[in-house]
């Protein structure tokens, strides 16, 4: 919301929302940034979040820049009225969407397979993500998962539509869960009805491959002597190319 002061002096304020390890650190789901120069850009937005919490500046070149649930590049314009995040490197309910879903309940690969499974489908090809007690030599005592819900089902939606260019599937569905999840329990499910398997397999494969690499969910590893958000290796600029091929 823009004061009558600030409209006078040109300078706006910014409500930004923050995920994962930048919420943790910052202590807030959201931060208002203040007299902010305009016109104002992505990247000036970062400046100013930098500013405020100088000790993130290392994690600059990893942030993302989300305007309006969308990814957007540094030097995309930014206005008052814009839902604004910023996305730290994804690990690899805002809507109500049956086949594309953020939840804190428990997965159900039956309701997976009676959403895509059809008359024509010859194959249902499911994933199934599930917690284990073992990462890189260190003993996992649960992980914690975090999301943009609203941009995370609108990409899942964008990975489903890459995948119907590339095979012939009939359906798709992606739900991946949030909150505290216990050792062997499901984190992410990929369901795929196809008229034949081996096209099934490789869209499913592709599928929670593309998930991991550019939704914006989140994951901490926790263990009995310590906690750390697991970042992806994809950088911001290939996540922008890989969301808007």
């Amino acid at each position: 919301m823009v004061s009558a002061n600030d409209r006078y002096t040109g300078l706006m304020r910014l409500t930004v929302q923050l995920f994962a390890n930048l919420a943790e650190t910052c202590g807030a789901r959201q931060v208002e940034l203040c007299d902010l120069p305009q016109p104002l850009t992505a990247a000036r937005v970062m400046d100013a979040f930098v500013e405020r919490f100088p000790h993130l500046d290392p994690m600059r070149d990893s942030i993302m820049f989300a305007v309006n649930a969308e990814y957007v590049s540094a030097d995309h314009p930014v206005c008052a009225s814009d839902e604004v995040a910023l996305i730290p490197p994804v690990s690899g309910g805002a809507e109500d969407d049956r086949f594309f879903r953020i939840t804190r309940d428990p997965l159900d690969p039956t309701e997976l397979h009676r959403l895509v499974l059809s008359d024509q489908a010859g194959a249902v090809s499911l994933f199934l993500g599930v917690v284990r007690n073992n990462n890189l030599g260190r003993d996992v005592d649960y992980l914690e998962y975090d999301a943009y819900p609203a941009m995370a089902t609108r990409v899942m939606r964008r990975i489903a539509d890459e995948i119907r260019e590339r095979w012939d599937v009939i359906d798709i569905a992606m739900h991946h869960r949030i909150g505290r999840l216990e050792i062997g329990e499901a984190s992410v499910a990929v369901a795929v009805a196809s008229a034949h398997r081996g096209e099934g397999i490789d869209a499913c494969h592709y599928g929670i491959d593309r998930l991991k690499a550019i939704v914006p969910i989140w994951k901490k590893e926790v263990w009995s002597d310590g906690e750390e958000w697991i970042e992806g290796s994809l950088t911001p600029a290939a996540e922008i190319d890989a969301a808007s091929d």
